[in-house]
Formats: C-alpha cells, structure tokens, sequence
C-alpha cells in the first residue's frame, strides 16, 4: 500500500541519508561495534549533513523544521542498512527536545548552535541504580549555595546513553525534598558541563545490544553547578519529562517498526539464496506461511506508527496514545524478528548477519522510556480502569 506520511522533502532527505550511510556509516560500522562507540569525529560529519539540527531554529544554525518524521526517516534507513548512529539518537531526540522546549534565550544561543554542528554532544541522566521506572524515587541532589550563585550535585546515575562522550548531560536532581502529598515535586533539570570537578564517567556498560552506542554510569561528587544553567524552573522537572515521555515513546515504536520491516526484507534476502534438500529456503511452504504472517504484522505496525506521526505533528498524540502505540509497536516487532531469526537457521544466531543484531538491538525496546508493564498499567487508567 502506498504510503501517505513522508512528502517531497522526506524522500529527498532520505535518498541524501541513504548515500551518506552507504559511504561513512556501512565501511566502518564493525569497527564501532567492538569499540563500544562512534568517534567523536563522526558526529561532526552527522552535523554537516544537517542530522543533528533538523528542529532546531535557523537562528542557531537548525534547519527550522517541525515535523518529527524527519527523525522517523533516519530510524528507518539506519535499521534498513543495519547501522546506528550511536549516542546521536539520544542528542537529537531526546535532549534538544528539552532545550528548545525550556532552555533560556541566553542559555538556547550557548548550547543550541554547537549542538547543531556535534561540536557539543548531549545525554540526559535521568535512572539511577535501584530506581529503575521510579523517577520520584530518585536521590540525586543539588543544593542551592548559601550565596545563590551556583548547586553542589551530589550522587550517581545509570544506563546513560551517550554518557560517554557527552560533553553537556541533563541531570535530574532534587532540589528539594519531595512533599507527604506529591513523591514527584522538588526535581530539577540541570545541564551539567562534564568537565566539571567531581564529575565521573563509571563503567562503560557492556549492553546485550546496541553495541555502537556507549552507555555508562555517572557519579557526581560536589559538582559545582552555575545557576545559569539550571534548565526551566526549579522544581518543575517532572512535568518536562512527562510531557516529553510522548515524544520519546514515538521514537522508541518508529524504531521497533523500522527493525521489524528491515528484519523481514534480512529474511526475505536469506531465503531466496540459501539451499537446502535441494530446494531453496523459500520454496518451502512453512518459509512462505512464516513470511506472510510477518508481512502483515509489519503493515500493521506500519499504519499504527503512521497514523501516530500525523497525530503528533498535529499535536494530537497524548500520553496514553503514546504508551498504547510504543506497548504494541515493541512486543509486535520482537514477535517479527525472532520468527526472521528463526528461518536464518544457525547464521541467525551470528553476529555477523544483521538479523541477530536487529535481534538484540530490538530487546530494550521493551524496556526503555517505559516498560511494556508501565505501558499496560498508563493504557489501563486511560480507558478508567
């Protein structure tokens, strides 16, 4: 069925981004893989090419554009070639977000213009051991200074995607203890420069997937924070990340469709040239049957992401949606990929066939920005239950 989502200017964005994948991304992406990173270098070509500054206003250097469906083209074509771009994704989808959204217009005209270009890379530290989904939950702390002009952090942080290499992290602290009436009141958004005193990358996390994209453990011990940069209101983080959980839970369900579509077209290519008894993969019925039950799913999460872009680009996707399309769009995709890992025989279960690394990458979708029981429990209040 032909698709209606993607206009004029997202095919050529796109056809640009599938030559500069084939170029600077393919060649070098198992390089990446066993370093646990991209080089920093990279993400300076990702910011020539415009990738990095997509929403941003053209006044600090962005392309200017609104839509979200620029970001879902770049899901689509990395699971498509069976790369990634590594801590970009966190960049641009979750932390730019935030900027635009709260920073300052001094602070915008500090960090936008090199967060366009990857001289300045981002992360967000939001989880903190033992917390997991409980943000109220988390200890962190940052104490205003008797004279007003800066916070003491203080603590540790998580399952930070981009960590690393992250030259600025948005962390979320307590400003304030929380009141007997709201466990989420008194959290604040601070962006912290990691060049800091006190401030420490921990382990690099070695993860199940997403081995291109490094993952660590922060710690902060009497960061000194200028109160310039603390990030909106103090106190008001909660209701930021809340409402950009719809944003990033789109991201998350755009990224589980583009794996499932790009594990099935994997299959398809492994069973047209793969023999056994004599007979190609594909000409046996059950490899037809298993194909075509995954090529209905893949339309379906197909129109379910589609029709979720239109709806957030017109500013229409609520929460609940959000957590409705990520909660089918995850466990629907796992449900694909295992079935195309499954007709790849033993090569599936090799790293070196993209299947089993969409296999692995796939697994904390179900997790990230939400597990699918969170997921359950948000779509449950939502039809009052």
């Amino acid at each position: 069925m032909r698709r209606t989502v993607f206009g004029e200017d997202h095919e050529a964005f796109r056809a640009t981004l599938r030559e500069f994948i084939a170029a600077e991304v393919v060649p070098f992406h198992d390089d990446w893989r066993a370093a646990g990173r991209v080089p920093r270098a990279f993400y300076r070509k990702l910011g020539e090419l415009g990738v990095l500054g997509i929403e941003v206003p053209e006044e600090y250097g962005g392309a200017g554009e609104r839509s979200f469906r620029f970001q879902a083209v770049i899901s689509e074509e990395c699971a498509r070639a069976g790369v990634s771009f590594g801590g970009a994704g966190a960049h641009t989808a979750l932390c730019l977000p935030y900027l635009l959204a709260y920073a300052t217009e001094e602070q915008k005209r500090r960090w936008l213009p090199p967060s366009v270009t990857g001289e300045m890379m981002t992360a967000i530290a939001m989880t903190e051991p033992g917390t997991g989904s409980d943000l109220a939950g988390m200890r962190t702390t940052a104490k205003l200074s008797a004279d007003g002009t800066h916070y003491v952090l203080n603590g540790a942080k998580t399952f930070i995607t981009g960590g690393v290499q992250a030259d600025r992290v948005l962390v979320c602290a307590r400003t304030a203890p929380p009141s007997p009436e709201d466990r989420r009141a008194g959290i604040s958004i601070l962006v912290v420069d990691t060049a800091s005193e006190g401030y420490a990358v921990g382990r690099t996390l070695e993860k199940l997937g997403l081995k291109t994209s490094d993952t660590a453990e922060l710690s902060f011990t009497d960061v000194r924070v200028p109160v310039g940069d603390l990030l909106g209101e103090e106190g008001r983080a909660f209701s930021y990340l809340t409402h950009n959980l719809a944003r990033e839970r789109l991201g998350i369900a755009v990224g589980a469709y583009a794996q499932s579509a790009a594990a099935l077209e994997f299959a398809l290519e492994y069973v047209r040239g793969r023999t056994v008894f004599g007979r190609p993969v594909a000409a046996f019925q059950n490899t037809k049957f298993v194909l075509a039950d995954c090529r209905s799913e893949v339309d379906a999460l197909q129109a379910v992401v589609d029709r979720a872009l239109e709806a957030y680009d017109a500013g229409e996707l609520t929460p609940a949606d959000a957590a409705s399309v990520k909660l089918f769009t995850t466990e629907r995709a796992a449900v694909v990929i295992d079935k195309c890992l499954q007709l790849h025989g033993g090569y599936g279960y090799m790293m070196e066939y993209p299947v089993a690394r969409l296999y692995a990458d796939t697994r904390v979708s179900r997790i990230y920005g939400g597990t699918s029981e969170v997921m359950r429990s948000i779509v449950a209040k939502s039809m009052g239950l």
